[in-house]
């Protein structure tokens, strides 16, 4: 939260950090220009303070909820996802199978690029996913639709909205308008 030219201005961020993480906590947060809040967090120097309330919480992972979970994230989409993948990664006895499709537009779009993406235009060499997200890539690359397994879904509102038609369209149950921990997809 900020007061931005006499305005309070608030944007909700999910953190990379785990909630184990005790005293502090990690946002990853991609600076725009023309952005309010992550303009600001771009002109931050060390030693500067920001205003913070929450966590809202949303989707509350536990282990093992689930045999597999799929992912498909597009830009700061990410950022749930990698928490939830961090969870089950710090957990040995956790063997929930991640599946992660990231979106990105461009190659310099990339947030944290260890992780699988697929680009709108690729540089020369590319040999990464290319085009939009289909119903190829989610076949390949995503669990099948089955009781126990889950999708999530966050991104730009086009992508979720593309994203939770072709998924219903490929036989996974119907994305609620608001997501709840029991869907079988859940959209951020």
């Amino acid at each position: 939260m900020a007061n931005i030219n006499d305005k309070d201005i608030s944007r909700s961020y999910t953190p990379t950090s785990g909630s184990d993480d005790m005293g502090h906590f990690v946002l990853c947060i991609k600076s725009y220009p023309q952005g309010n809040i992550s303009k600001m967090f771009g002109e931050l120097q060390i030693g500067d303070t920001i205003s913070a309330r929450g966590p809202k919480g949303q989707f509350n992972y536990s282990p093992n909820m689930c045999r597999a979970i799929g992912m498909i994230a597009g830009g700061t989409g990410l950022t749930p996802m990698l928490q939830i993948i961090r969870a089950i990664v710090k957990n040995p006895e956790d063997k929930t199978e991640v599946s992660f499709i990231f979106a990105n537009v461009n190659h310099e779009d990339i947030l944290l690029r260890a992780e699988l993406y697929v680009l709108n235009n690729p540089p020369e060499g590319w040999t990464g996913g290319v085009g939009f997200v289909n119903a190829d890539m989610i076949k390949e690359h995503m669990p099948k639709p089955a009781a126990d397994i889950k999708v999530l879904l966050c991104g730009p509102p086009p992508m979720i909205s593309a994203m939770s038609k072709l998924t219903q369209d490929l036989g996974y149950d119907k994305v609620n308008a608001v997501s709840k921990l029991p869907d079988q997809v859940f959209k951020f």
